[in-house]
């Protein structure tokens, strides 16, 4: 389109407006509505037309804590939000809220948000707040478009997982820069799209691989409530892993007794004990790294049985023949007893799930460990039952892209060749995820103009050259589709909306910020004043798709921010799980690779132990830790708050003398962190766990030098098959300083009941946690 001409082709227009690739019909598509798009535009929020004082009311909008894009209603009274709730209208999380999602309120409120655009003032070396100044908008915008380098291979932009008509604006931006480059080559070609780069520091890469080699799609639906038996390789679906909030209804459902089904029973495999592992029935340790010899063992057990050998093909036999009950002992220090119980549970109950976490995952041979954790679903005929093919969806456009380090990684590298002069970064601080061995904050600094787009000055917008103030997420406008979409029928569109005006004047969406940046480069943009007009044109003019039926636009607009969500019909034919098994999709040459005999977890003498990172349902990877509601929210297992610890073994603590409170210090070959000791005995004794999230070094007083990061010791080690950093593979040694301090946490005495006995207990030895399982 030339830069004179107002009228756009139905292609481009369904790009602009997030719908390619759609089966269904765009009302209003051509020149016309283009032309005819511009329209007043009128915040949606306006108090004194709801203001009631003393009475709350509420809106519908969406959780953006976590990427399980919850629905949620917010209280709302005298024109300020008070307290978010589930939205029971969402299939994700039916009306549930955690505590992650609830803490959204106060990082609105937060007294450290960034207020107004800040520039690095000139000559500036140092990077602390008093080397930014302040700008204006209009400034910020100039030198954006200035700063944007005419070859596109000099930029790129870094973002966290995204996903809806943010991701469109996002990549219609970093398309067009190629498309400007050379108008006549595809910009997806010539360094447009390849220069987004998404990154997540904990990101289920790994088994995405698997499921897609496996099953044919990237995330099998995971149907908890059908199975009798769920054993979990470290997946902590009650905790952080996958989509919690909608796992915890899953997992109520899974253990009711009904007239069709038992109770469920859980079993939990980790070399440290998760929330997940917590509840189970039964939770065993295993060493580090070796959950795949474990479960090609119990493979070689069920192969025994006739109707399960039948069943498998000869590859399947020859994969698991090697692991015999003492050899698999041998390699995963589970007594064969405990594994011979487990087999013949699999047996007795079915269907059952077997589950994979990152604990497993995290490995050099972490796609090896998760290809034979899911063998054990093809082997037990779970495919199909618990384990089934999502809805195919229409709207591939504004499906959520999954972040992963080889994003981060191949980033690094051009930074380190020099390769970008230019680099923006959104919803991501990989100053602060990035390990050591990187050297991605040396990095980073090479690049002539550094941009973040934030809400907090966190350790990557102290290294920007331009920082830029978001709305907050209560503040904003936005579409959002969740990576899990948990219907077999259908998948879910979330909206968000504003719960109340803007506490700062100066903040902005993001969604505003790249329209204004496209308008720079292509009048076709020129039709919407703001990021709401886009967002309602986008909804409404796929109205019909989107199950609008005879409503007028107006009526359809107003009921889907009502309901918060839009609930789509799969569109097309569905991924047949079974159908693609069937087929041995890349099933066949990865089971003749897998090699677990000898994991890689050699016997080390300088660095005997094994660091498992924990992950927090609360904290995750670190990016709400400024928030106080959080930092005193007590860890579930131990009740630690406000600070770092390593968890380690009892009977590792008495042979090296550590008590708790001990500071200890954590040694790996890339770096050492110093934190207090926390005897624990839901971990195995070869084992150290540090939890994620803490130990900022920026990011305000309620995160900055607040515990330690255990993500800047990890060694450059990758797994083989996907290049994903493997987060549990490091290995350390550990050491008392000779410093002590007290442990601060909500654990108290159990004897301590006032006189009274309010609680009943039993000694742990003496009771029979095996009677069911």
């Amino acid at each position: 389109m030339s830069d004179n001409d107002n009228s756009i082709n139905r292609r481009d227009f369904l790009k602009i407006m997030g719908w390619t690739g759609t089966s269904v019909a765009v009302a209003g598509c051509g020149a016309t509505s283009i032309e005819s798009g511009v329209e007043l535009v009128q915040s949606q929020v306006q108090p004194e037309d709801y203001a009631i004082p003393g009475i709350g009311v509420y809106f519908a909008s969406t959780c953006t804590q976590c990427e399980a894009r919850c629905g949620i209603h917010g209280k709302v009274r005298e024109g300020r939000v008070l307290k978010l709730e589930g939205n029971p209208d969402s299939a994700i999380n039916k009306g549930r809220l955690c505590g992650l999602g609830q803490a959204a309120v106060q990082a609105h409120f937060h007294p450290e948000r960034l207020r107004e655009p800040m520039l690095r003032k000139a000559g500036a070396r140092s990077f602390e707040q008093a080397d930014f100044q302040l700008i204006s908008w209009d400034e910020a915008f100039k030198l954006l478009n200035a700063k944007t380098p005419a070859d596109p291979n000099k930029f790129a932009f870094l973002s966290g997982s995204v996903s809806g008509h943010l991701k469109v604006l996002l990549q219609n931006y970093v398309d067009s820069l190629a498309a400007v480059a050379d108008p006549k080559t595809d910009p997806k070609k010539n360094g447009g799209a390849k220069n987004h780069f998404v990154y997540e520091a904990l990101n289920p890469a790994v088994n995405s691989g698997v499921h897609q080699k496996f099953f044919g799609v990237a995330q099998p639906l995971l149907k908890l409530s059908k199975a009798q038996l769920i054993v979990s390789f470290g997946a902590d679906f009650l905790g952080a892993w996958g989509s919690p909030v909608h796992f915890a209804g899953e997992y109520a459902a899974f253990r009711k007794v009904s007239a069709s089904k038992p109770r469920g029973v859980l079993v939990a495999i980790e070399p440290k004990m998760t929330l997940t592992g917590a509840n189970a029935d039964r939770w065993m340790p295993l060493r580090a790294g070796t959950e795949g010899a474990l479960a090609l063992g119990l493979a070689h057990q069920l192969l025994k049985h006739p109707a399960y050998a039948r069943a498998a093909p000869a590859y399947v036999a020859a994969a698991v023949q090697d692991y015999t009950l003492d050899r698999t002992s041998s390699i995963s220090g589970v007594p064969p007893d405990q594994i011979t119980r487990l087999a013949d549970l699999l047996k007795e109950r079915s269907p059952s799930l077997i589950l994979c976490g990152a604990s497993a995952a995290g490995h050099a041979h972490g796609t090896q460990n998760a290809a034979a954790i899911m063998l054990l679903n093809v082997i037990l005929g779970n495919v199909g039952k618990t384990l089934q093919a999502p809805a195919k969806s229409s709207f591939q456009q504004i499906e959520a892209v999954e972040g992963r380090y080889t994003a981060l990684h191949a980033l690094n590298q051009g930074l380190s060749e020099g390769r970008f002069s230019t680099v923006f970064i959104h919803g991501s601080n990989p100053v602060y995820t990035a390990p050591e061995f990187m050297k991605l904050r040396e990095n980073l600094r090479k690049a002539e103009f550094k941009v973040v787009f934030a809400h907090t000055l966190d350790e990557t917008a102290m290294e920007a050259d331009l920082i830029l103030p978001l709305d907050s997420a209560t503040e904003d406008w936005g579409t959002h589709v969740a990576a899990y979409q948990p219907q077999t029928d259908g998948i879910e569109i979330n909206l968000q909306q504003p719960l109340m005006e803007k506490i700062h004047p100066q903040t902005r969406s993001m969604g505003d910020i790249l329209l204004t940046l496209l308008k720079a480069r292509s009048k076709a943009y020129d039709a919407w004043e703001d990021y709401y007009a886009y967002l309602k044109h986008a909804v409404v003019a796929n109205k019909a798709g989107l199950g609008g039926g005879a409503a007028t636009d107006n009526e359809f607009w107003e009921r889907a921010l009502g309901r918060g969500v839009l609930s789509v019909p799969a569109s097309g034919q569905t991924l047949d799980v079974g159908r693609a098994l069937a087929r041995q999709v890349g099933l066949k040459p990865d089971l003749q690779a897998l090699d677990l005999v000898q994991p890689a977890l050699a016997e080390n003498a300088e660095y005997p132990l094994q660091l498992v990172p924990s992950v927090r349902a609360h904290m995750r990877d670190g990016r709400h830790a400024n928030l106080p509601w959080l930092q005193e929210s007590p860890d579930p297992l131990t009740t630690i708050v406000w600070d770092s610890w390593v968890e380690i073994h009892p009977t590792t603590a008495a042979r090296l003398g550590i008590k708790e409170g001990d500071l200890i210090s954590i040694t790996s070959k890339s770096g050492t962190i110093k934190t207090q000791a926390y005897l624990f005995p839901g971990i195995h004794p070869d084992v150290v766990s540090v939890p994620i999230g803490l130990g900022h070094e920026a990011m305000g007083r309620y995160a900055k030098n607040i515990g330690v990061n255990p993500l800047k010791i990890l060694d450059p080690i990758f797994d083989q098959a996907s290049g994903e950093l493997a987060m549990s593979a490091t290995r350390v040694h550990i050491k008392k300083t000779g410093e002590h301090t007290k442990v601060t946490k909500d654990e108290g005495p159990v004897t301590n009941q006032a006189g009274r006995k309010l609680v009943v207990t039993i000694h742990a030895d003496k009771a029979n946690f095996s009677k069911e399982v």
